[in-house]
């Protein structure tokens, strides 16, 4: 069954007021980061918009890590996902979890996704963990003071950790200047942050999570990311080259205040593969605009959905159904389509070095992979990251 809604709403680009039709299943499914997270809390209230607008009914399926998140939509179990860098970026590129022999460069294609802006995604340091450093009150406390504390590691989740790692390098350390304490999702490495098992964990700032451990016994802390630190971001970027410096105004402890210096990247991305049907996309993709209003302001930091926020030229290209639309309301543009082909055509590149090595059949997957991955986009005219 699916349902034809008119929803009227502004448009950002050409601003008359518009009856826009929407033709969605009335059931649709995707997947998010952990109850309690920003994406999942942002979801539901997408949700929420979506079920008094029009009746459809959106199930959240929360993912402890990337692989949780990703493998339903892989397998077709939903029809998209509320992700991160990793269920996005990471798996178009094939490398840590995605690198896996039963994995893969993966045909990923995004819709929309969240560039608040107001929102950092940052390692936070228990404010307790300070005191170690012989900085009470947090004044002065840098990731660099991080050296011998315990920073959460979560297994599956290659962009939490490549995060954390990242965040590391800024400080100069890395993982070997840290303890490492493994947990096995997203929430308990927080639930961690609250019961003092580990000192740093990484989140957006207005992670629900992030405001348990606020007004919990060990509170939280965001340390800062200093924009002209030109040699500590080219370390950290030289990890994660998706992270850029910004400042949140949105989160635990920040809320009220001027805001925190930190680094920042689109999340949630809204995304599915390219074989999903082009039809469902274009219409979910523009139910995210012309409802926009109805959800904005119902979780923190979901402003970000906002048409004048996304960008167009990411890391990952976008669905021909989400390109079709945008380009109706005239908000995608020939160098936007130049950066898609071009993302397009590095997958293609990953996924034919992929096949070559699978019916090559080496003993030692892991390196052959990474050299044949390096090799192909090498080849390519590609940058080579990770």
């Amino acid at each position: 069954m699916r349902i034809t809604i008119m929803a009227a709403a502004i448009c950002a680009v050409s601003g008359p007021l518009l009856a826009e039709e929407v033709n969605l299943p009335s059931q649709l499914a995707w997947t998010a980061y952990g109850t309690g997270s920003a994406g999942y809390n942002q979801s539901v209230a997408i949700g929420a918009a979506l079920q008094e607008a029009t009746g459809i009914n959106l199930r959240v399926l929360p993912g402890k890590n990337d692989i949780a998140r990703t493998e339903p939509l892989r397998q077709g179990k939903v029809q998209f996902s509320a992700n991160g860098v990793g269920g996005s970026f990471m798996a178009q590129e094939g490398v840590f979890q995605f690198g896996a022999e039963n994995w893969g460069p993966q045909p990923v294609r995004i819709l929309a996704a969240n560039n608040g802006g107001a929102v950092g995604l940052s390692m936070a340091v228990a404010a307790e963990a300070c005191e170690k450093a012989g900085k009470p009150g947090c004044e002065g406390f840098e990731y660099s003071d991080l050296k011998g504390m315990r920073v959460a590691y979560v297994k599956g989740a290659p962009a939490l950790n490549v995060n954390n790692e990242a965040y590391l390098a800024y400080g100069g350390l890395t993982w070997d200047d840290v303890e490492i304490v493994e947990f096995g999702g997203f929430g308990d490495s927080w639930a961690g942050m609250i019961d003092g098992s580990v000192d740093a964990a990484f989140a957006s700032t207005n992670s629900g999570r992030a405001y348990e451990a606020e007004s919990g016994p060990r509170g939280v802390f965001w340390p800062p990311i200093d924009p002209d630190n030109t040699e500590g971001l080219a370390r950290m970027q030289a990890i994660a080259p998706f992270f850029a410096p910004m400042t949140a105004v949105v989160g635990a402890g920040i809320d009220g205040t001027d805001g925190v210096p930190t680094a920042g990247y689109a999340y949630p991305v809204l995304m599915t593969y390219a074989a999903q049907d082009a039809d469902l996309a274009y219409n979910m993709t523009k139910a995210m605009h012309v409802l926009f209003d109805q959800y904005d302001g119902n979780a923190p930091g979901i402003g970000g959905w906002a048409l004048d926020k996304q960008n167009f030229e990411w890391v990952a290209p976008y669905h021909d159904g989400a390109v079709r639309y945008y380009s109706e309301i005239g908000a995608w543009s020939d160098a936007a389509q130049a950066h898609n082909d071009g993302l397009v055509e590095r997958q293609a590149a990953l996924m034919a070095a992929w096949e070559e090595l699978k019916a090559e059949g080496p003993d030692d997957w892991e390196a052959a992979w990474n050299a044949k991955r390096r090799e192909a986009l090498e080849a390519g005219g590609f940058d080579v990251v990770f």
